[in-house]
């Protein structure tokens, strides 16, 4: 018995000993499952700062994409995808203890890979700064994410996508440069921005190209070639001295997919004559070679009527003949956009880049001169004109190291030919009277230059600089046989040789951006005019600063305030030194003045952006020796010549604004607005546009009665049923004074699109109306010594279209930049007279 309750009371106690046990370890396994459950379950925030070296991380908009991982073994236990637009990113989520890995990548930028631990004390955690550098393969485009956008408003500068809109998309360069907000075209043919002369730029680059030969360079450049345009309204020490007012940067196409992909595009256009212009593009991606080939062709048949009423008040009375000209023309031309695009290393990069365009013009006309005091005279005839461009560079790209400094060497040359030959028959009093004229025209351009940035993050501070060595040569040589047998000559040489450096600092305090800049513009110009063997020789070199400050300040996220000011000059280009010219009979000669003074310029610009689309400014330019085509005549004689004139001092005050109007917001709801606000394909809206400038002339008396220019622009998106898109543009110039000409009659023209998507997208088929109601003429007077003249001018704009596009090949893309980035010329080209 006391064997039996010992053992119980033995069994007993090993029973209570492993309760206690059991209770222990069940406490403990609670304990442990209690701490891992809280440890999973405790949040944690993460901060990180990703800034980049171009803009200041309070007015960074890239968007950046995030993936937080976490791996044991190559075994992926935790891996998350975030989305943020700035540099700033911070999120707090429910992590386990552990190593992880946090990347950060962009389209423009290298991605970063952070590493760090987290512990199960770990509650906050804020991760090194990174800077991130930028690709060498970057593709400067608006659309760099899902989210698209028709246009983007930054301080400097407002970036406007083309190759997502239709009706801009499917004419030509020139055709889509008219469209652009704040853009007015001049009753000559010329254009401003917000009241200010403009240089066309291509791919970050002045054309070498002024005048007509510009012109049809861009008539010849399809707008499907242009991925945007960038209106560049008081360009910095980084840009030319030579860009004067404001710049429109054209960036072409540059997207390069794996394999081998191809899009062929036609635009059928028609009225009474027609205009196809076919276009294939080939691009593909090996390895480190990337290409893009984009070969076009148009043809296009149109014409012109112009009347000039002209009064010669140097007579008593005054006498007044009239003229009237009806010309038809022909243009014929093939272009060729060849890019290679080889990656030395990770951080190198080498460019080559031709560019080809000829042209095999023709123009017939038909014109009629007559008047109270002379006989009937008439003129017929017809020119032709064979042009070809060539353009090579060769570029050598490199990020020296991780704190981003670049380097960027590059040599460029460009060859342009131009011959035309025209022959004309005159009849008066039945006498005939025969012009013929012949002309062989060649430019040559080469440079080398350079450009070097270093960023210092860690005092908001970065440094550019640069220098470039240009020489241009132009020739011209102009035969006339004006029904003589003995033949008349002009000879025409322009040299130029730039030499130029330039520093410009950036810098950030709180709110305030601050820029200052500083270039050195050597210039050595020698241009030679002989005439019956008679030379006008002039010569041209000096050396000036070209000073450039500005200020933002950011007001909140989503508006900022700034203001600039620039000092720049404008070589007068050859098309308005060149004494040759074109339309010479026994009322009218043409030509350049080889005389004109080069144009300083002060620029002035006050501005308010708001959010990515709104803004609101005004500009303020004095220009010193500005130059303006008239029309004028010697006292006692009835012919009217038509040249460049200096005037003393021009000064143009402009104010300007820019906003949408959002449909959706007023007809479908806040909610709709808001899910589409991130993608403009699918948003109804209307952007507006208004300028109104004013110019004052030293040294001209204005004969008429003074009224500032009023500009108004809009185009509208509605998205039509079956996933149709339609497009609409409207313009409109009433009258009033246009520097020195007076507009009397509005200028005006609406355009209507009509686009649909097929098979997946990869067919685009569009019908269009480019000036619908046949609206769009100039109607203009201007006063000169001796000479009023009022000119009319309407061509055949009303243009039906029908666009196709069909892309072959993978359209997930895989995009690399091979553009060259180049300043091609600065002898005062790329000017559109």
């Amino acid at each position: 018995m006391k064997l039996i309750k010992k053992t119980f009371n033995r069994k007993c106690s090993s029973t209570a000993a492993f309760s206690s046990s059991i209770q222990k370890l069940t406490l403990t396994a609670l304990f442990l499952f209690s701490n891992f459950i809280f440890a999973q379950e405790t949040s944690k925030t993460i901060t990180v700062k990703s800034s980049n070296e171009k803009v200041q991380c309070s007015n960074d908009t890239t968007d950046r994409f995030y993936t937080l991982e976490r791996k044991l073994n190559n075994e992926v236990l935790y891996n998350k995808y975030f989305n943020k637009i700035g540099c700033e990113f911070t999120i707090t989520e429910n992590l386990e203890p552990g190593n992880y890995t946090l990347t950060i990548f962009t389209y423009e930028y290298d991605q970063e890979v952070i590493a760090f631990e987290i512990t199960a004390n770990s509650k906050s955690i804020t991760l090194n700064d990174v800077v991130l550098v930028e690709k060498l393969n970057t593709l400067k485009e608006v659309v760099l994410t899902d989210r698209k956008k028709y246009i983007k408003v930054e301080s400097d500068k407002t970036t406007i996508n083309v190759k997502d809109n239709p009706l801009v998309s499917s004419g030509t360069a020139l055709d889509a440069i008219k469209k652009m907000p704040g853009v007015v075209a001049s009753p000559t043919g010329g254009f401003s921005l917000n009241g200010k002369p403009i240089v066309i730029y291509i791919d970050d680059a002045p054309n070498s190209l002024s005048g007509n030969d510009l012109k049809n360079y861009l008539s010849s450049l399809p707008a499907k070639a242009i991925d945007n345009i960038e209106l560049i309204y008081n360009p910095g020490a980084a840009f030319d001295a030579n860009a004067s007012g404001s710049v429109i940067n054209l960036v072409t196409s540059s997207v390069r997919l794996k394999g081998i992909n191809a899009n062929f595009n036609i635009n059928y256009n028609f009225n009474k004559y027609q205009k196809p212009s076919p276009q294939i593009l080939l691009n593909g991606k090996e390895k480190n070679l990337s290409w893009q080939t984009m070969i076009g062709y148009n043809y296009i048949d149109s014409e012109q009527k112009s009347e000039n009423g002209q009064t010669f008040t140097s007579f008593n009375p005054s006498e007044t003949i009239i003229q009237e000209r009806l010309t038809f023309s022909t243009n014929r031309n093939f272009y060729s956009r060849i890019g290679t695009n080889y990656k030395l290393s990770k951080k190198s990069n080498l460019l080559l880049n031709y560019n080809a365009t000829l042209s095999n013009n023709r123009n017939e006309f038909d014109a009629q001169t007559y008047g109270s005091s002379i006989p009937d005279y008439f003129n017929e005839g017809i020119s032709k004109n064979k042009s070809s461009n060539h353009e090579v560079s060769l570029q050598y790209k490199t990020k020296l190291d991780t704190l981003g400094r670049k380097l960027d060497i590059i040599g460029f040359s460009n060859v342009f030919s131009n011959n035309p030959n025209s022959f004309s028959k005159a009849t008066e009093n039945n006498t005939n009277s025969t012009f013929i004229t012949k002309n062989n025209f060649d430019l040559l351009n080469y440079y080398l230059k350079y450009d070097f940035t270093i960023p210092f993050q860690k005092y908001n501070f970065t440094l550019t600089t640069g220098g470039k060595f240009n020489h241009l040569d132009v020739n011209n040589i102009g035969k006339y046989n004006l029904n003589n047998p003995i033949t008349s000559n002009i000879d025409f040489d322009y040299k130029e040789s730039n030499l130029a450096f330039y520093t410009e600092a950036r810098k950030k305090i709180n709110k305030f951006n601050f820029t200052l800049g500083l270039r050195l513009e050597d210039f050595n110009i020698n241009r030679t005019g002989i005439v019956e063997n008679t030379a006008s020789k002039v010569e041209f070199s000096n050396t000036n600063l070209f000073p450039n400050v500005s200020a933002l300040y950011q007001l909140s996220e989503e508006i900022n305030i700034s203001s600039s000011y620039a000092r720049k000059i404008r070589q007068p280009n050859y098309n308005t030194l060149d004494p040759n010219g074109s339309s010479f009979d026994q009322y009218n000669t043409s030509g350049g003045n080889l005389l004109l003074n080069p144009v300083f310029f002060d620029n002035y610009d006050f501005k308010i952006t708001a959010l990515d689309y709104v803004q609101v400014g005004t500009n303020y330019s004095v220009a010193k020796d500005q130059n303006f085509f008239v029309f004028s005549a010697e006292p006692n004689e009835l012919v009217s010549s038509n040249t460049f004139r200096q005037f003393d001092r021009v000064k143009t005050f402009s104010a300007y604004a820019n906003f949408p109007i959002p449909l959706d917001y007023f007809f479908k709801g806040k909610d709709v607005f808001m899910e589409r606000l991130n993608n403009i394909d699918r948003m109804n809206y209307i952007y507006l546009s208004v300028n109104y400038i004013k110019t004052t002339i030293e040294g001209y008396e204005f004969p008429f009665k003074q009224k500032p220019i009023w500009n108004y622009a809009a185009e509208a998106q509605i998205l039509l049923p079956w996933d149709i898109r339609n497009s609409m543009t409207y313009y409109i110039l009433p009258p009033g004074n246009w520097e020195i000409y007076d507009v009397t009659k509005p200028i005006q023209q609406f355009d209507i699109s009509f686009q649909k998507e097929f098979l997946d997208k990869k067919l685009k088929v569009g019908i269009h109306a480019i000036d619908l109601f046949n609206q769009n003429s100039i109607t203009a007077q201007i006063a000169a010594p001796n000479l009023n003249t009022n000119f009319y001018e309407k061509n055949d704009s009303r243009v039906f279209r029908i666009s196709l596009s069909y892309n072959f090949g993978n359209l997930k893309l895989d995009k690399e930049n091979t553009n060259i980035e180049t300043e091609k010329v600065k002898s005062g080209g790329g000017f559109v007279k």
